[in-house]
């Protein structure tokens, strides 16, 4: 969906314009805006002008939560990670309140590479080995990322260091409240899983930052060579906390349950190494093992079906998602079973 009229649904070109101007980004010719994707997290926009190319994200138009959609701290994370090991876009501007078009927004330089979100894209990769090698650079990024020290980076004050699982178990029990159904089916299950994974919090090791939903499809790789990531993309959730807990949800994204939610998941793709495999991969790259790691697992079953449920309750606000939002609500209960049945083995 291109343009070059003054505004789209969610992004006011005029305002846009005016305001890079103020901060002196180097303009050339008329602001232009394509709708990259959105509508179940945030809007992502291609801008340009006749000279550059940028990526603006911002908060969903409908429904939205408390702690998600942190369009400072996305910015902010990728502005210190810039000449550390991880691949990052270029910072550019942002502003965390509605003064530019209405919302808060974080715009970035514009990476020219290969976003694979479905399985046929990932198929496209080329053969086994050749996926095979993709997902250890994608974990080596990861491990990476994990082993950046926050206060070389003046990122210390990203978030508390400790304290993490407890505030994690906490707030996604907080958000179920927010998004279930009146009388909802699955709350039940819900509250079983939440209350036994307040019980079962095991002591933190070392903090960490954490990217907090890492998978192939939040990366740009390299068009010409897939075992290359040019950039780690979608730091909404990012914080400091449990680098495990960061790697068992980029294990529990590899569930078949997850094409529920992302149809056609590149993550989710046979083709991928099965979740045990991408563990043992992360535990060798990273140098870290794996204590507790039902306990991380569950959790992040536990946030996959929150997820679910909030993207049900932004199509019930009138968010604009896919026509499937049904199957993605009946997704919570299997989720929350998976998490049950994990943190009892």
């Amino acid at each position: 969906m291109t343009s070059s009229s003054t505004s789209l649904d969610g992004l006011d070109l005029v305002a846009l314009d005016r305001h890079l101007r103020e901060v002196e980004v180097p303009r050339s010719g008329e602001l232009r805006g394509q709708l990259i994707s959105g509508g179940r997290s945030n809007l992502t926009f291609l801008v340009s002008d006749d000279a550059a190319k940028w990526v603006l994200r911002r908060p969903p138009l409908h429904g939205l939560t408390p702690s998600a959609h942190d369009m400072a701290r996305e910015y902010r994370v990728v502005a210190a990670l810039r000449d550390t090991p991880v691949p990052v876009a270029r910072a550019v501007t942002m502003r965390n309140d509605d003064a530019v078009g209405g919302a808060p927004f974080q715009m970035v330089e514009y990476v020219e590479g290969r976003v694979v979100r479905h399985a046929e894209e990932l198929e496209a990769l080329g053969d086994k080995d050749t996926i095979s090698a993709c997902v250890d650079a994608l974990i080596k990024v990861l491990a990476d990322l994990h082993a950046v020290d926050p206060n070389a980076v003046g990122l210390a004050d990203f978030g508390k260091p400790t304290g993490y699982l407890e505030r994690q178990v906490r707030r996604w029990g907080s958000q179920w409240e927010l998004v279930k159904r009146e009388n909802d089916r699955f709350d039940a299950d819900v509250r079983r899983l939440h209350s036994a994974l307040s019980e079962a919090i095991p002591a933190q090791g070392r903090a960490s930052i954490v990217h907090g939903d890492y998978r192939i499809d939040n990366t740009m790789l390299d068009s010409g060579d897939p075992t290359k990531v040019l950039a780690v993309l979608d730091w909404e959730m990012s914080t400091l906390g449990d680098p495990i807990s960061d790697a068992a949800l980029m294990c529990v994204y590899r569930h078949p349950l997850f094409n529920v939610i992302h149809a056609s998941s590149a993550w989710a793709s046979p083709l991928m190494p099965e979740a045990d495999e991408l563990a043992q991969r992360y535990s060798v790259a990273a140098g870290q093992s794996l204590d507790n790691w039902d306990f991380y697992t569950a959790l992040g079953y536990f946030k996959v079906a929150i997820i679910a449920a909030g993207i049900a309750f932004r199509a019930r606000m009138g968010g604009g998602v896919a026509a499937d939002t049904d199957e993605v609500d009946q997704a919570v209960g299997p989720l929350i079973a998976e998490g049950l049945r994990v943190l009892k083995r």
